[in-house]
């Protein structure tokens, strides 16, 4: 996998956006999972941001969406009419918006420009222009060096992290001492999300996997799972039994501090 320039060569990454205030939620400073990072990775559908939160919730960890990032980018994007095809477009105005991200796993926040946006990134419409969103180059620097800030501002407050999204393991946090890969059936897949979107009647299950399989396709060049993670087949297991295998898996490891 090709792996972006490092993000933080980017002076206008510092502008990018940033975690919200620390919310009461999560881990304290000075407990077990001090310093742990847990990175979970995947395609959508797999169940990564339900199992995430629950493994941040089992752990008393923050949790990190960095899929948010891309998504409220890309509604920002679609907002203003901007071409999201059009990668000049979309490169130009990468850091024009103030995103904001939420660590609580019980109530991850999203704000852009100070405007919560965390069911308006959730539509049809985003989910099927964030993959072009995130493949452009400068908008992968920007938005991987927020998400790294976040995640070393939480170690350096004394917590643990689980960040969930596509490339966590092989590109955000490379040296996370835990890392899993969900995966699941194209079907299985496509019967979550379009359960997801229930309030949209046109949601129905073949055109989810139809527009599920166009983002694979897209998203490829990030998802590859990385050397060291344990792949897991969430297809036939509830989600208690995957939060129950990642947190065994975290168990088993000695926590150590993330570094870029």
């Amino acid at each position: 996998m090709n792996h972006p320039a490092d993000p933080a060569a980017d002076p206008a990454a510092e502008s990018a956006g940033s975690a919200e205030p620390a919310e009461s939620g999560g881990n304290p400073a000075g407990t077990a999972h001090a310093g742990l990072v847990i990175a979970v990775d995947g395609p959508a559908g797999s169940g990564k941001s339900t199992a995430a939160r629950g493994v941040a919730r089992a752990l008393s960890l923050r949790y990190l969406d960095t899929g948010s990032t891309y998504r409220a980018l890309t509604w920002w994007l679609l907002a203003r009419g901007a071409d999201v095809s059009d990668p000049a477009t979309v490169a130009a105005d990468a850091g024009r918006p103030v995103i904001e991200v939420g660590t609580d796993p019980d109530e991850p926040a999203v704000r852009v420009d100070g405007r919560d946006v965390a069911a308006a990134i959730r539509t049809r419409q985003v989910s099927n222009a964030v993959s072009a969103v995130a493949s452009v180059p400068e908008v992968r620097s920007h938005l991987i060096a927020m998400q790294r800030r976040i995640i070393a501002d939480t170690l350096a407050a004394g917590a643990g992290i689980v960040a969930e999204g596509r490339d966590i393991g092989t590109v955000v946090a490379p040296d996370a001492p835990v890392k899993v890969y969900l995966t699941a059936s194209e079907a299985v897949r496509a019967r979550r999300r379009t359960a997801e979107l229930s309030a949209d009647s046109s949601a129905t299950v073949a055109l989810t996997q139809a527009e599920q399989a166009r983002r694979d396709r897209t998203d490829a060049p990030q998802m590859a799972m990385a050397d060291d993670a344990v792949e897991i087949d969430t297809s036939g297991l509830g989600l208690d039994d995957v939060i129950g295998e990642i947190v065994s898996l975290a168990e088993s490891r000695t926590a150590g501090a993330w570094t870029r």
